[in-house]
């Protein structure tokens, strides 16, 4: 059952793909979300374990569905944790632009982080990095320290992190150290998984963003031999509050991968819904055919399975009609 577990995780994110990729490029980002949520909350009820949502649409009140603390599931088997994102990336969906995903993790109840949704401070790395990085450090130290570990000049080291303001100074120092950098208009997660796939070029991902995606990414790099370091950033003494509520007594202290994802097994999967560094996106063919692409991965193995699928989509069009 554990080994089907894989396959039947990437049907939940391949649905939520095909909902929403008919939304891409219509502006509409909440709608877009709707039919990925609905798609794949849809699927998972056919999933024979017993799941409850740690990292979701939200809490009770604010999601009508995937909220945080539902059971999801066909409510037989073992417990899991589950994350999900069912479309990591609204924005780049509705406007039309790259690296949107599907995103789902589920790790053995108790595991993953309840990660309240503030900013978080971020610093993924691949295989080659892991354990060898610190947080602490600031971020020159981190990219001098990166540079020689990977043998190379820092001019040839490439870093990720989004487009944002609160970002300025970290780009400014970058700038000054002569690193080549990768702007991310959106799609946490997928920056973060894209230091551990060589053919990105990606070495680092720093800056800030949301703690919840954090764990997904901290998921995703568990699988691959990678390493995800946080820190929560409350800004009000409610979010500080917020924190300790959740079980979080030192929101200061880095969070590392045992923090946020635990020590037992992991399934990870995700699918392009717009095309991205590492994933193409869903393509829509004649014949009432759509093309995915997808990722599956486990921790305990390391196996990362890469799959190309044809579906007929007339059960999807419904799901995510525009």
């Amino acid at each position: 059952m554990q080994r089907d577990l894989s396959l039947e995780i990437v049907r939940v994110t391949e649905s939520a793909a095909l909902a929403s990729a008919r939304w891409t490029g219509k502006g509409n980002k909440h709608s877009a979300d709707e039919a990925a949520t609905s798609a794949m909350r849809a699927i998972f009820s056919s999933i024979p374990f017993r799941g409850t949502v740690v990292i979701g649409e939200g809490e009770m009140d604010e999601a009508p569905m995937l909220y945080i603390g539902e059971p999801v599931g066909n409510g037989l088997g073992p417990e899991y944790d589950v994350a999900v994102d069912p479309l990591e990336g609204t924005d780049i969906v509705a406007s039309g632009r790259n690296n949107a995903l599907s995103v789902v993790a589920i790790a053995e109840k108790g595991n993953l982080l309840n990660a309240p949704d503030m900013y978080m401070e971020k610093l993924a790395v691949g295989p080659r990095l892991a354990g060898k990085l610190s947080l602490d450090d600031s971020l020159e130290e981190t990219v001098l320290k990166a540079a020689a570990l990977l043998n190379k000049e820092v001019t040839e080291l490439t870093v990720s992190i989004l487009d944002r303001k609160r970002h300025a100074d970290k780009i400014f120092v970058l700038r000054t150290l002569g690193v080549k950098i990768h702007l991310l208009s959106d799609g946490d997660v997928a920056g973060a998984m894209a230091t551990a796939f060589p053919e990105t070029g990606i070495d680092l991902h720093v800056g800030s963003g949301g703690a919840p995606e954090g764990v997904l990414a901290a998921a995703a790099l568990r699988c691959m031999g990678g390493e995800f370091q946080g820190r929560l950033l409350p800004d009000s003494e409610a979010e500080t509050q917020r924190c300790i509520e959740m079980g979080i007594r030192d929101p200061s202290k880095v969070l590392g991968m045992s923090d946020l994802v635990g020590e037992s097994d992991i399934y990870f999967a995700a699918t392009g819904v717009t095309s991205g560094d590492f994933l193409s996106g869903v393509k829509f063919t004649l014949g009432g055919r759509a093309e995915t692409h997808s990722v599956v991965m486990r921790a305990e193995t390391q196996t990362v399975r890469f799959i190309q699928c044809v579906h007929q989509t007339h059960d999807y069009r419904q799901l995510g009609s525009a």
